[in-house]
């Protein structure tokens, strides 16, 4: 394939200081020893249209979006996936050569691959979920775990309204519980995930009750700052599987490096290495 100029890509976000995904494209672009860049952009919320109307006549051909632009960009995409509007957030962005943006959602698509490669003889139909947290990341999880079979979600959050409205979105399956009774939700659940970002470095600790983990159980925390939470260490020596969020961030990347870049790029030891470093 020849090409007219070299691929640039990119995440926008403000802050964008502490995004990891350079590192992680950095690496991919090397392995694969493939032309092209990605640039970390601090762009601010009054720049934003602009700036994505301008970037494609400068060669880029995606973005990946973080907070605060998940929402809005929709509103400035020309086509919008029916996963990032069933999400109601959109985190790839990719430029055709027309034009156009195209906004799209690969969280839930990586969330469910972290588990997939992570916890191989996980069954999502084997019993209820249990979701912490009702965010953006929260809708993304929700419409995974449906998507893959999971009979029933068990939703709690701090503001007992946002989980409300998820429950509005996603239909009867998405049972909510007042954040007061979150850790007996765990009691018989098959899958229980942090989607919060309680028990990040800075923030404070996810302080649910966790006696009703047991063997058998798969945990995941989205946090991975630090790697194994406190939800993870306990999980773990109760006989729990346990997966931490790296490999989310790794696997919802793999669709737009793809599409930018012409090469499908495989998620391992290495990948997660060059972005620990």
């Amino acid at each position: 394939m020849t090409l007219d100029r070299i691929p640039l890509a990119g995440v926008i976000g403000s802050p964008i200081a502490h995004s990891r995904s350079p590192r992680l494209f950095g690496h991919w672009l090397r392995k694969y020893g493939l032309a092209g860049h990605y640039i970390p952009m601090d762009i601010a919320p009054d720049k934003l249209e602009q700036t994505l109307r301008m970037l494609p006549d400068l060669g880029f051909v995606g973005l990946n979006v973080t907070i605060p632009h998940k929402e809005r960009v929709m509103e400035i995409a020309d086509v919008v996936s029916d996963r990032a509007t069933l999400i109601g957030a959109a985190n790839t962005l990719i430029f055709r050569k027309d034009g156009t943006i195209h906004a799209d959602n690969t969280d839930g698509y990586g969330f469910v691959e972290n588990l997939r490669q992570n916890a191989a003889d996980w069954q999502p139909d084997r019993g209820p979920a249990v979701v912490f947290g009702a965010g953006g990341a929260a809708r993304a999880i929700i419409a995974s775990l449906l998507d893959v079979g999971v009979p029933e979600i068990r939703l709690s959050n701090r503001t007992r309204a946002r989980a409300d409205a998820l429950r509005d979105a996603f239909g009867n399956r998405v049972q909510v519980y007042d954040w007061i009774k979150a850790g007996n939700l765990i009691e018989g659940a098959a899958t229980v995930v942090n989607t919060t970002s309680l028990g990040m470095v800075g923030k404070k600790e996810l302080r649910v009750p966790l006696d009703a983990l047991a063997p058998g159980m798969l945990v995941t925390d989205l946090v991975y700052t630090p790697l194994q939470t406190r939800l993870l260490k306990e999980a773990e020596a109760k006989g729990c599987q346990v997966v931490d969020g790296l490999g989310m961030l790794l696997h919802q990347a793999v669709p737009g490096f793809e599409r930018w870049f012409g090469t499908r790029p495989e998620v391992d030891e290495s990948t997660r290495a060059a972005v620990l470093r």
